[in-house]
């Protein structure tokens, strides 16, 4: 069983896959977005990407405050989770808080020594690694 891990923002969606086992989450791609309100070609990317690995599940990073409240960018996921549970009506999706995902991805970048330009290109991506990472194990 593969599980998608999502990371949803404005203008891209970094995508993660886990391995067959369940055991670790690696990036796969980073989606651009036109704008904001543009999600067919968003939507059949990962379509194509659900097809492509099997998936039986997806887990939406869901960027909570860190006093645990909830903002804009909360409502914003939940609309894009429902957009997901209507076009995958089969694929349960679970939103996972990613406080911290993308400081730890960063972190994570810098220690690789990347320029700035370089973990710009990929920051979206490893944050989804990190919800999909932090969720499997949470739930081992």
């Amino acid at each position: 069983m593969r599980i998608l891990g999502l990371d949803y923002g404005d203008k891209t969606i970094g995508v993660a896959v886990s391995d067959p086992f369940g055991w670790t989450a690696q990036g796969v791609e980073i989606i651009q977005r036109t704008n904001e309100n543009e999600y067919k070609k968003s939507l059949a990317r990962l379509n194509e990407l659900i097809t492509q690995y099997e998936v039986e599940k997806i887990v939406l990073g869901f960027p909570k405050n860190m006093d645990n409240t909830e903002g804009p960018r909360c409502e914003k996921t939940r609309a894009f989770k429902d957009r997901l549970e209507k076009r995958f009506p089969n694929i349960p999706v679970i939103l996972w808080d990613e406080r911290m995902s993308t400081i730890a991805a960063n972190r994570s970048l810098m220690e690789a020594d990347l320029s700035r330009a370089k973990r710009k290109s990929v920051i979206d991506k490893m944050a989804a690694v990190h919800i999909l990472q932090g969720f499997l194990d949470g739930n081992k």
